[in-house]
């Protein structure tokens, strides 16, 4: 989000394995067995696993002035809310279930993946919902990100 200034983007952490095409800066791509150990040595705000891959959150290096944007699931969310109860948390959603297959199969996620998502996605937007504290419909990408950094600068002003 490059509107709001102060603020970095958390790249994550993944077992997957890349899409076809997708930038290597999507994810840090590791084995499974590097990132369990990440996970023994306690490098990661969050992680959960998902679809028989992990994926997490590294405790960010140097983060003084700055506030960090995740790109989390539910779990996720649940994990850094117990940790940081003054996080924004926006839940960001699709505009119907529809557009959320289309945008899996245009980023080239194999067929398994996009009906697993789906499966959950019901749940996974009711888990959410439980601790959101604002909703984004990503109809438009440019209007959500307005939206949210918006809704960032309120949440500053107010030490939300």
């Amino acid at each position: 989000m490059k509107e709001v200034e102060g603020l970095e983007l958390s790249r994550s952490w993944t077992t997957r394995p890349r899409r076809s095409g997708e930038d290597q800066s999507a994810y840090t791509f590791v084995s499974r067995q590097e990132f369990r150990k990440a996970i023994d040595e306690g490098r990661f705000l969050e992680w959960a696993e998902f679809n028989e891959n992990l994926y997490g959150t590294p405790i960010p290096m140097h983060m003084e002035d700055k506030d960090l944007l995740l790109e989390i699931d539910s779990q996720g969310a649940h994990s850094i809310r117990s940790l940081f109860s003054h996080a924004l948390i926006v839940l960001i959603l699709s505009p119907s279930e529809e557009s959320l297959e289309d945008r899996m199969r245009s980023r080239g996620d194999d067929e398994s993946h996009i009906q697993a998502r789906l499966s959950l996605a019901a749940k996974e937007i009711a888990a959410a919902r439980e601790i959101a504290d604002f909703e984004v419909v990503n109809s438009d990408l440019d209007s959500a990100v307005r939206e949210i950094a918006s809704m960032i600068y309120k949440a500053r002003e107010s030490k939300f």
